[in-house]
């Protein structure tokens, strides 16, 4: 049997008919909370603040910087949970629809897109939005259940780019509330400041490194290898949960031989069975490359990126 055989097969995510049985299930729910008051935090229970409902992790780490004591942020994707597989429960869909701002990624969790759409269209910020993406990769234009990626949406990788994202995340919520429009504009420029700093220890770290080409699980590090001129190879695309073909992974395999990789990136959110039989046909090791799409253990988004950058320094090669 071929090491690249099906019997590496992956769990197939939730479909969109089970999404749009969630959204639909949420309007009773909708219904008791316009009675009630709502789902989300009280003005009572939030002091005032208004509430962030942000869409996943790293969108959480921006909301919190800039909210600071401000707003009262919370997550939509509890940690250890891989937020392409997200399914809203009807109190969540019925949070959004209360909530005074949403902060997602079109193009990530296709259950936010849905439930943002329906229910928080003149209310949501996307990220993906405010900076300048790059295209999708043939793997990812064509996601499960026939969802279509025309960019790629993994931009929080990019510190220079979240730099950006936070700053307007800072000029809406100003918007949203004035009466501490200036405490949110000086926070932004505080964590802007951060992943800057971020962004100029990448760019001295990587650019020296022997090689160039990383393969990783799934394609999360399009922007990534953008800003610091690497070669990303994705098993697969989008959906790190998406079952690469033998043809598919042979190809990795070559590429991987040709190009001297020394090192196969998993994730921690995902199985590493088909990073490790690759490893094993191609002469490399495993490492994990966390795409920081769920909260570090123990740290935050900035640990984590410094964790990343030593881990391709030691896959790379760098002085």
């Amino acid at each position: 049997m071929s090491p690249f055989s099906s019997e590496y097969r992956r769990p197939q995510r939730p479909t969109r008919l089970r999404r749009a049985a969630a959204i639909a299930g949420a309007g009773a729910l909708l219904a008791t909370a316009a009675c009630s008051g709502g789902v989300t935090a009280s003005a009572e229970e939030s002091g005032g603040r208004p509430t962030v409902l942000a869409a996943f992790y790293p969108l959480e780490w921006i909301s919190t910087r800039v909210g600071g004591p401000d707003a009262r942020v919370t997550g939509l994707t509890q940690p250890g949970v891989e937020p392409h597989d997200l399914e809203l429960t009807p109190r969540q869909i019925a949070d959004i629809e209360n909530a005074d701002l949403v902060v997602y990624i079109k193009g990530v969790q296709p259950a936010v897109d849905e439930a943002v759409q329906e229910h928080a269209a003149d209310k949501a910020f996307d990220v993906a939005s405010v900076i300048t993406t790059i295209p999708a990769t043939a793997g990812q234009r064509a996601g499960e259940s026939g969802e279509r990626h025309d960019y790629d949406p993994h931009v929080w990788l990019d510190p220079a780019r979240l730099a950006t994202a936070v700053t307007k995340l800072g000029e809406r919520l100003g918007r949203a509330d004035g009466a501490h429009a200036a405490a949110y504009a000086s926070r932004a420029t505080a964590a802007a400041g951060d992943l800057t700093a971020l962004d100029a220890e990448f760019q001295r770290s990587l650019a020296g490194c022997r090689n160039r080409t990383l393969v990783t699980s799934h394609t999360a590090f399009g922007y990534l290898a953008d800003r610091y001129k690497l070669k990303q190879v994705g098993i697969s695309g989008i959906d790190p949960d998406a079952e690469p073909s033998p043809a598919r992974l042979a190809e990795v395999a070559g590429t991987a031989r040709r190009e001297g990789v020394t090192t196969i990136f998993t994730e921690e959110l995902v199985s590493p069975k088909v990073a490790e039989v690759l490893a094993g046909e191609v002469g490399a090791k495993v490492a994990v490359l966390d795409p920081i799409e769920s909260r570090p253990s123990g740290g935050d988004y900035l640990s984590a990126a410094r964790a990343n950058l030593s881990a391709l320094r030691t896959a790379l090669g760098c002085p």
